[in-house]
């Protein structure tokens, strides 16, 4: 994650294109020992060309956005992801997602994002296996993704 020492959790995605060359040679290291590689994103073409420029396998695209204007403009919002999606599609990325992703916007988000592979879910489901347990919790997770 592209963030400064201390901060508790992400805001943003790397700018791939201004951090080129250090991600190119983390990369490379990752590689070489058999670790497939994914690069935190804004829903920002040039940012997943940039991706693509430094050797990563995947993206994982950061929803916070999409999460935060989900319940207002949830069809305005979704577009930016439809775009970096269908651009790391033509490039061979694969396809991650993450950051406020929760029961009620997962499935809207998978609908619409062609070649999503993998979503990172943890405060939401933590949360809700609160109160469903973490057995059912898990269960209403993979529904909305089907």
């Amino acid at each position: 994650m592209p963030d400064v020492q201390g901060q508790i959790t992400s805001d943003h995605g790397w700018d791939t294109i201004a951090n080129k060359t250090y991600l190119q040679d983390m990369i490379a290291l990752f590689k070489s020992h058999n670790i497939r590689t994914s690069v935190f994103v804004d829903a920002d073409v040039k940012m997943v060309e940039g991706a693509k420029e430094t050797g990563t396998d995947r993206i994982e695209l950061y929803t916070e956005e999409y999460a935060r204007r989900f319940y207002s403009e949830k069809e305005q919002v979704i577009q930016p992801f439809v775009s970096a999606a269908k651009r790391a599609n033509e490039l061979g990325l694969g396809i991650n997602a993450g950051h406020d992703l929760n029961l009620d916007n997962l499935k809207f988000f998978k609908q619409h994002i062609p070649g999503l592979l993998e979503v990172s879910i943890g405060h939401a489901l933590i949360s809700d296996a609160l109160y469903f347990g973490l057995e059912n919790t898990v269960q209403l997770y993979l529904r909305q993704l089907k």
